[in-house]
């Protein structure tokens, strides 16, 4: 398998402990975390050549970010360092019918203050197949959505295969810009898109519709629009998650290629460890499917094998092989000892 590129922001993540509120908190366990890496880092532990792009503060903290993400054995070699400071997000981790809380402090980051032209995309993706970004880019800033549309543009110009998450973050997108007027134009270059069919339309500048997940009969023609409004999409894949609470979670999963609708069943996910991230993981399981199966059922069925082991896994990231996945997809989830 050839190369597969992310690019976004890798931060600073400070949790509370044992679930305590930020008032109650006395100290911060200090991990790594962001969408786009997140997803390199299941790559890299299913075995795909990962590569993420971002930028970092040349500083301690920047230095132990990049040492992070080598440690993941994710490619830095387009790792760029400038800018003031890292972005920092703080975790309130939620349990039974309290809900998690993040609060984000990004402003003014080494990403958020990128420019257009910062990155040399024809460079940085002469040798990749694939090219992942997701909403959480555009919304940080102006410039970091430029730079973001010049790297969909190259991807698409050099026939790599494009994918996003669409990641929409209410707290996010406070640079005077809506997401409407930006992600349509980046959208219309991707070709596998994650994403429920309210939030596209959104995104879009559509009206909702209040799709019924479970009446899957109606669902292809609410894709179908998403289709008419992205001319390069091929694929667009919805996590399905029903909260039963903060430590209980039903997880599967839709897939639509455009001619057919592929279904995974709904998996009990209890008790929850960490939540965050499991968005990523399903994509990374998503991306990882659609490379190696060739086989759609197969890959959204990883996604979801994926998503739930994420739940199971305290950090951003989703630290599972592939061999876990299968066992996982065989039936094996009861928790036993592996001796």
């Amino acid at each position: 398998m050839k190369r597969v590129v992310t690019f976004g922001e890798i931060m600073l993540r400070l949790s509370t402990e044992r679930f305590l509120r930020f008032s109650q908190a006395r100290s911060f366990n200090a991990t790594y975390g962001g969408g786009e890496f997140n997803v390199a880092v299941s790559l890299a532990n299913f075995g795909v050549d990962a590569s993420f792009v971002t930028r970092l503060p040349k500083n301690e903290i920047g230095d132990s970010a990049l040492m992070e993400v080598r440690k993941r054995n994710v490619a830095t070699d387009h790792v760029l360092f400038g800018g003031d400071r890292l972005g920092i997000y703080f975790l309130e981790t939620g349990a039974g019918t309290r809900a998690s809380n993040v609060v984000y402090d990004r402003s003014n980051s080494s990403m958020a203050t990128i420019t257009k032209g910062t990155f040399d995309w024809k460079h940085i993706l002469k040798d990749a197949s694939w090219f992942h970004w997701s909403g959480i880019t555009p919304a940080i800033s102006d410039g970091a959505a430029q730079e973001c549309l010049e790297a969909v543009k190259a991807a698409h110009e050099l026939g790599i295969t494009i994918s996003s998450d669409l990641n929409y973050r209410s707290k996010l997108w406070k640079y005077g810009k809506e997401p409407h007027e930006v992600m349509p134009e980046l959208l219309k270059y991707s070709n596998i898109v994650l994403g429920d069919i309210d939030t596209a339309l959104f995104m879009l500048g559509a009206n909702k519709v209040n799709p019924n997940y479970q009446d899957l009969k109606s669902l292809p023609k609410l894709y179908d629009t998403i289709f008419e409004y992205c001319p390069n999409l091929e694929v667009i894949a919805t996590t399905l998650r029903y909260s039963i609470s903060a430590s209980h979670q039903r997880i599967g999963g839709i897939l639509f290629d455009g001619k057919a609708l592929y279904n995974a069943s709904l998996k009990e996910v209890t008790p929850v460890v960490d939540r965050v991230g499991s968005g990523d993981a399903f994509m990374g399981g998503l991306i990882y499917g659609l490379i190696k199966e060739q086989d759609k059922q197969k890959a959204i069925d990883i996604a979801v094998a994926s998503c739930c082991l994420k739940h199971t896994i305290y950090g951003d990231y989703n630290l599972v092989s592939i061999e876990d996945i299968n066992t996982f997809l065989d039936g094996e989830n009861t928790g036993k000892v592996s001796r």
